[in-house]
């Protein structure tokens, strides 16, 4: 009887052996808190202790389509399995303005935890929309802003306006990578500034950031900047003058009125007055041989 019982309460323990070696001996994570800032979505809670060991986890979420549609299933986050850190960004994965569950386990080898879950849903539209950070810059007579990248959802309301005036202009901008320029201003002036964030897949806005306000300069910064270089400029200018116009000239010259060579066979070799004489001396010469000759020897010459 005692041996039955001995085996029996053995059976027991290796019945149970697979229970304690995969079931829920971890503890459950606790602290689960989701931080939404700017449509930035992160879960954390607090960590797993187990002396000598490295505790991981994984996170899990919940849609209203998962809920409806597809039998309450669970969708795991791939950059949030099997992770060391106590924290999981989820932001890609709640896509829709509907509620989402999430929830973590602890997972140690075979072990596991129960799944830890949040109190209530979340739904991005509660996320904290935080004024923008943005620097206001007088670049001579332009009046420039720069944004901080907050991504694509966002689109920056910009409010200007020159100070001592109640006028007040708007303008719009959803690229926040470059430098904005807002208009050009007057010099000795001062301008202010600020600006908030709108996302539109919430239908939601910032507060105002706070009020910048610079002052354009009177230009002479421009003239000392540069005055190095304009004497630079006037320097070569003087020395380099003469040279151009002596140059021009040249060119103008050998161009328009080019020095060219008489070809030896217009040369005179002699007096004008001897070349004349010769000439005529040769015309008179080829008169002696001209003779006139009758009908007769013509007729004679041609049949021959």
């Amino acid at each position: 009887m005692y041996i039955e019982m001995a085996i029996g309460s053995h059976s027991f323990f290796f019945f149970l052996m697979p229970l304690f070696i995969s079931g829920a001996l971890l503890p459950t994570p606790q602290n689960i808190t989701i931080v939404s800032t700017n449509m930035k979505h992160f879960m954390f809670w607090s960590p797993v202790i187990v002396p000598g060991e490295i505790v991981k986890y994984s996170v899990e979420y919940q849609g209203e389509f998962e809920r409806e549609y597809v039998n309450h299933s669970w969708i795991p986050i791939g950059e949030c399995t099997g992770i060391q850190m106590t924290q999981c960004n989820i932001t890609e994965d709640i896509a829709a303005t509907v509620p989402y569950k999430l929830r973590v386990k602890a997972v140690l080898g075979m072990q596991t935890s129960q799944w830890g879950t949040p109190n209530g849903f979340f739904n991005r539209v509660t996320t904290s929309l935080i004024p923008p950070v943005l620097s206001v810059i007088a670049d001579g007579y332009h009046l420039l802003v720069e944004l901080e990248h907050l991504g694509p959802a966002f689109e920056f309301r910009i409010f200007y306006w020159r100070k001592g005036q109640h006028e007040m202009r708007r303008k719009v901008v959803r690229d926040s990578s470059t430098a904005v320029h807002l208009e050009t201003i007057e010099a000795e002036t001062e301008y202010c500034v600020k600006a908030q964030t709108y996302v539109q897949v919430i239908n939601r806005s910032s507060n105002f950031s706070d009020v910048q306000c610079v002052r354009a300069g009177d230009g002479k910064g421009i003239w000392v900047t540069f005055a190095p270089l304009f004497l630079v400029i006037f320097i070569l200018s003087t020395l380099l003058f003469p040279w151009v116009i002596w140059k021009i000239c040249r060119i103008c010259q050998y161009s328009c009125c080019p020095n060219e060579n008489m070809p030896d066979t217009l040369k005179l070799t002699g007096s004008p007055a001897r070349m004349l004489n010769y000439k005529g001396e040769e015309i008179e010469k080829c008169d002696e041989f001209v003779q006139v000759l009758p009908p007769e020897e013509f007729l004679l010459l041609l049949d021959s």
